[in-house]
């Protein structure tokens, strides 16, 4: 990527923010909207939208980084291509999600809230994906796998492996 790229892709990325911020700061608490947007638009929060939100909606930076930091939704860094998540509640638990997380934690590399060095996978923690009666579950592109278990993750990460991202599907 050449410096001119790079200073398009921040051009990109500032008209961006601002382009949700603007629209939305007129809502009764506009702050989880204006993030819940950006997240959407860019798969994460960047480091960027912090003052832009912070200056617009007149509370300070650490209003912005607390809201971000309490709910787990939200990420600071740029998610992998393939977002893996594990299902951590009881019901999962019972069924031996501990198991499965071990499992993908040693094949992936990595553990909850990283990514892999190459980009290609991120995982993390949820609880509950609303499939109990096929517990354990993982969500991948939220798109819910149900009576996982490590043979079935294999399947399902060499496919991964070896297949772009399609936006929203598997």
């Amino acid at each position: 990527m050449s410096n001119g790229d790079s200073g398009n892709d921040k051009n990109d990325l500032q008209k961006g923010l601002l382009s949700i911020i603007e629209e939305l700061k007129v809502q009764p608490g506009a702050l989880l909207p204006i993030l819940h947007n950006i997240q959407s638009l860019f798969g994460y929060v960047p480091d960027e939208a912090i003052p832009l939100i912070a200056s617009t909606l007149n509370i300070s930076r650490a209003d912005v980084h607390g809201v971000i930091s309490f709910y787990h939704h939200f990420r600071r860094t740029k998610p992998g291509t393939h977002v893996i998540q594990i299902c951590r509640a009881e019901s999962c638990q019972a069924m031996g999600s501990a198991a499965l997380e071990r499992h993908v934690k040693r094949i992936l590399g990595i553990d909850y809230h990283e990514t892999t060095k190459n980009g290609k996978f991120s995982l993390e923690p949820v609880y509950c994906l609303g499939n109990c009666a096929c517990s354990p579950s993982i969500a991948i592109a939220d798109e819910v796998h149900g009576d996982m278990d490590a043979e079935k993750f294999d399947q399902l990460f060499n496919y991964m492996l070896f297949t772009p991202a399609k936006a929203g599907a598997l």
